[in-house]
């Protein structure tokens, strides 16, 4: 068996080697050009300019902490700590809508992703749930 897929191989490193060999005598010097319509170029323009000009996408994130009261920020901010510490490579964030501090983590594209890592957390932060919020695609993990 190993004999045939050496046998194989060999025949085709051969065969694409001699191709090459034909294209070099042929004076064939490899280059391509591309030939497509302007309106490709515009789109592209297009595309960038909106990128630009808006900067999040709708996608999801999971929401760790939930508290209002005297001890909120301090406590959203150890929560942030205390996720970073355990999962460093995962965008986390803190804001605050009054009286409300929230802790949420994560910057998924689809439900999916996001209930995915969910089951990964779920023993460490068991009130924690997906929610859809507007995310930074540089942050997506």
């Amino acid at each position: 068996m190993l004999r045939i897929i050496f046998a194989i191989g060999f025949f085709f490193v051969s065969v694409f080697g001699m191709a090459l060999k034909a294209q070099e005598a042929q004076g064939l010097s490899g280059q391509l050009e591309v030939i497509q319509d302007s309106r490709i170029d515009t789109l592209i323009k297009k595309h960038i300019f909106l990128n630009k000009q808006f900067k999040t996408i709708e996608g999801y994130k999971i929401q760790i902490f939930f508290d209002a009261g005297n001890n909120s920020k301090h406590n959203a901010y150890d929560a942030r700590d205390n996720f970073i510490e355990k999962y460093p490579d995962y965008y986390v964030s803190v804001t605050f809508n009054e009286p409300y501090y929230r802790v949420r983590v994560g910057a998924f594209r689809s439900r999916m992703e996001a209930e995915g890592f969910l089951t990964m957390i779920k023993a460490n932060y068991p009130n924690a749930f997906v929610i859809k919020d507007e995310i930074d695609p540089l942050d997506v993990n």
